[in-house]
Parts: C-alpha cells; structure tokens; sequence
C-alpha cells in the first residue's frame, strides 16, 4: 500500500471514530510515516501512527493497531495538557518529531498548527536538539533506576529491556532521525554509519546482550516467539496498554517483521522486538492463562539466558553497565551534534 493511500484511510477514521467525541481536540500523524511522500510504499510491517487529542485528563485506553480500509493504523489518545506548552514539547524528544512538519490530520481549535509553527521553527536548532538528546538520556537513567526487583520476572526484563534500548535514541535524536520503537537498532547502526562512529556499534549490542548470537539462534526465538505469541492471542482478555500489539493485526509487525531483518541479515536488529513481544505476551498469559504461562515460559527464558541473563541481579548488573556506558555514548553524541549539517545555531 502507498503511505497516501495508508494517510487517506487514516483520515477518514479519524473523520468517522474520533472527531464526533466532545472531547476532541484535533488529532496528528507521528512515527515513521511523518515527511515520507504519498507515492512511497509502506512495508507490510509498518503502521501509520495517529495521535487523537483529547480535553480530557485521563484519556481512554488507546485502541491501538487496527484495520481500516486495508490499512493498518496505530491509535493513541494524549491529553492536550501534554502539549500545551510549546517550549516543553520542543524539548520532548518524542513529542517533537511530529511537528517538525506538518503531519496535523484536524485541527479544529487551530492550536495544533500554532505548535507546529513554533516547533518547526526551532526543531533543528542545536541547543533544543540537545535539549532533546538530554531528555532521551534522563528517560534511561530514571528508568533504569526505578526497576521492581520485585516484580515478576518477565516485568523486570521489560523494565530493563526499553530504557536500554533508549541509548539508540539519544543518537537517532542528535541526528534528527525518527526514533523509531522496533527499527531502533537498525535506525542506530546507520547513524553511527553515517558520523564516522561505527565502532561503538558492538558496544549498543554488548548492551543488550545479543552481539554473539548467530542467525540461526534468533531464527530460532523467533519460531518459539511466534508459538507463544499465537497462543497469547487465543486467550487475552486483560486489557493492557500494549494489548493490540498481541493480535492477530499486528503479527505482520510482530513476528514477520522480525523475520523480514533476519532475512536480511540483521538477526542482531531483531532481538529487541522479539524479547520485548516475548516479556509482553508472558504479561498477558500471567494474567490470563497461568497454566500456558509456566508451560511457555521455558522458551522465554531461553530468550533472556541468551542475553547473558537469568536473574533479577544479572537484570540490576546489566542496567548498571548501561548507566556506566552513558558519558561515552554522551561523547559520541556531542559528536554527531556538532557535525550535523541540518542543525542550526
């Protein structure tokens, strides 16, 4: 399908399931679909993001990835409190990137397109892009930090597994890429690629644990992923934030895009997504079905073995290697920072 056709039906739910609420306060475009052309072809793996705003304070669950008019969208709900202030979305590394340009859907109160005239404004200028690579950073330190050691294993990883992966981000940022969730470590080795720094690289993998698997080991997680996962989907029924990612909807994301980067040859760019959706479906099933949880969870600990973890205090030992890295991986931002010739004084 072509991102045109993709924002088009994205338009018209919007039009059809989200402007007739009270609330409503307009809604945008975000992710990876933001500045790319009409004519361009949106992978099988790929959703086009929307964001409605809402008047309310505690907005309803998102709904999340769905099918509408053969297009796969991803729904989320932010209360506009969230983006009242212009200066504080500027300096939100991932608020900002969806109004660099103009990706408003609806706009009634016209507030929208005041933010995006500010913030396009100033996006690529270096102290608020600094600004931005420094509240990528604070997310991995506080996050990191504020692991419950008592919580469930499968929790615990989640817990560690996001903000580890948020070191891809501060680069991404510094080199006003989209931080992209799943393609992040994929979206980092080309940064990197591209600024002459490549060699700290292996360094983000070490992190994560995952730098000395072979192809053929992720392709193995990945058929277990796709069991477990399969199962997940038979008998969710408690709703969590990331419930939609674990449906039959978005197994094209899930499962297949993950074999899609290993097809290619980046099996190391694969396991982020397959431990996160692994730790996400073993939440659905502690919930939902305890039995199918015990008996999957082998494979899921396999997973994390693999990573050079098998226990909460090789979880807080990881993360603490994480936060030690952060001054180098801070070096190689200031780099990219001052090297980017899109960035403005």
């Amino acid at each position: 399908m072509k991102v045109g056709l993709a924002r088009s039906a994205a338009i018209q739910w919007v039009a059809q399931h989200a402007r007739p609420d009270a609330g409503f306060r307009g809604a945008y475009f975000s992710g990876s679909t933001v500045g790319l052309p009409d004519d361009a072809e949106l992978s099988p793996s790929s959703d086009v993001d929307i964001f409605v705003v809402t008047a309310q304070e505690d907005p309803p669950a998102k709904p999340g990835k769905l099918r509408f008019q053969n297009a796969l969208l991803e729904v989320s709900y932010l209360p506009w409190t969230e983006l009242a202030s212009a200066d504080d979305v500027l300096a939100s590394y991932h608020l900002a990137g969806s109004f660099r340009t103009d990706a408003i859907i609806d706009d009634p109160t016209g507030d929208l397109h005041k933010l995006h005239a500010h913030i396009s404004r100033h996006f690529a200028a270096r102290p608020w892009v600094r600004r931005r690579c420094q509240d990528a950073r604070h997310r991995i330190e506080t996050r990191l930090a504020a692991i419950d050691t008592s919580a469930p294993f499968h929790e615990q990883v989640i817990s560690w597994l996001f903000p580890t992966g948020v070191t891809c981000h501060v680069l991404l940022v510094a080199a006003l890429r989209n931080p992209t969730v799943r393609l992040r470590y994929l979206a980092a080795r080309e940064v990197l690629t591209d600024y002459g720094h490549l060699s700290l690289y292996p360094e983000l993998l070490n992190l994560l644990g995952c730098s000395h698997l072979t192809a053929q080991r992720v392709q193995h997680h990945l058929r277990e992923l796709a069991t477990t996962f399969d199962a997940t989907v038979q008998v969710a029924k408690t709703p969590f934030f990331f419930s939609s990612d674990i449906t039959p909807t978005a197994r094209p994301i899930a499962i297949d895009g993950s074999q899609r980067l290993i097809d290619s040859g980046d099996h190391h760019e694969a396991v982020f997504w397959i431990v996160a959706t692994f730790a996400r479906c073993h939440i659905i099933l502690a919930a939902d079905a305890p039995q199918l949880h015990d008996a999957l969870a082998p494979a899921f600990q396999a997973a994390v073995t693999d990573l050079g973890i098998s226990s909460t205090r090789d979880l807080i030992h990881r993360a603490e290697e994480v936060t030690r890295f952060l001054p180098r991986l801070w070096q190689t931002t200031e780099s990219v920072l001052g090297s980017n010739p899109k960035l403005t004084e």
